[in-house]
């Protein structure tokens, strides 16, 4: 069950405020590489919902992620809609197409799961892909960002737009951890841990699952539309299974099932994947190969690890002190 511990509030507003100096301090590329870790962070902690804490690895984020931008690019291009009700349009638009992937789905389990989602991403790529109206495979340009001038903003100014991506990312956290420590999201990790007691129990559990996801696409949803706005144009790449398959690597990365950790390694991702690829064009392999050594170590991401040594510590002085427990060595060790 996820907690809101003393570590992982600390440890969001450190990157929080790291990300808000960096912005003030930093030229216009490293205003861009804050937006792309926001957007990538949002995109972590929707999959992580439903994957670490639901256990349904998800190969169609990628595609729900596009969804959000594409609908925010159409409306605002070829409808001019307004772009803040576009905007609410990519959540909403997102959150249904999640919710029909995660009803279709619930009832497969394992390799079965993570093959259906991916069908799902193909399609919705394939139909942009092919869609002219959409600009094909040329994509469309010319995406507006949200006017806020009545509020005194401007977010075609690279400050103000990063500051508005990270504030994103934070209350894209907030949400999550609101929703995984109520009731609902108890029931998510009950079903994780023995849905055939929670079947017993008369809980439908395809419909939790499906809600889950509608949840889970709503904050991916809400990642596309501000990456649509940050390079103002759309292209079907958004949709492609490899982004959904780094989006699972940078959870797996951070920490699979601490909601937390999916921030952590979007920040490392963006900004390791900038220094090594300015090095070496094989920046992939280097990036590969700490990804197999963060598994290999024992599965528990950057921050999962450092999570799990803090929580052996505690443990230990509790057994000095003589103060019986009968906590694991990690929290959220429930995760998949």
């Amino acid at each position: 069950m996820f907690r809101q511990s003393l570590l992982k509030t600390l440890t969001v507003l450190a990157i929080l405020a790291a990300a808000i100096a960096y912005t003030f301090t930093t030229g216009y590329f490293g205003k861009e590489l804050v937006i792309e870790a926001a957007t990538l962070a949002i995109l972590a902690i929707s999959l992580d919902m439903i994957a670490g804490y639901g256990g349904m690895i998800s190969l169609c984020h990628g595609a729900i992620f596009g969804v959000g931008a594409y609908t925010y690019a159409g409306l605002t291009v070829l409808f001019e809609v307004n772009p803040f009700l576009a905007f609410a349009a990519a959540i909403v638009v997102s959150a249904a197409f999640a919710f029909a992937v995660g009803a279709v789905t619930a009832r497969t389990h394992g390799i079965f799961f993570i093959m259906a989602t991916l069908a799902f991403g193909q399609m919705a790529y394939v139909l942009v892909f092919e869609n002219k109206a959409l600009g094909g495979d040329d994509g469309l340009a010319g995406v507006p960002r949200l006017d806020v001038s009545p509020l005194g903003l401007d977010f075609n100014n690279s400050v103000q737009f990063a500051l508005f991506a990270v504030a994103a990312a934070a209350l894209s956290y907030a949400a999550a951890a609101w929703v995984l420590r109520s009731g609902f999201g108890r029931t998510l990790v009950g079903i994780r841990v023995n849905e055939a007691r929670m079947k017993a129990v008369g809980l439908t559990v395809w419909r939790t699952k499906a809600i889950a996801f509608a949840i889970s696409g709503a904050l991916a949803g809400l990642g596309g539309a501000i990456a649509a706005q940050q390079t103002m144009f759309v292209s079907p790449e958004l949709m492609a299974w490899m982004v959904s398959g780094t989006v699972l690597m940078v959870v797996i990365f951070g920490g699979i099932g601490t909601l937390v950790g999916p921030i952590v390694g979007a920040v490392v991702w963006v900004f390791l994947k900038h220094e090594i690829s300015s090095a070496t064009p094989y920046w992939h392999i280097v990036a590969g190969t700490v990804l197999i050594i963060t598994i290999v170590a024992g599965g528990r991401g950057l921050y999962g690890q450092i999570e799990y040594m803090v929580e052996r510590r505690r443990l230990k002085r509790l057994a000095a002190a003589g103060v019986p427990s009968t906590a694991t060595g990690r929290e959220d060790e429930t995760h998949a």
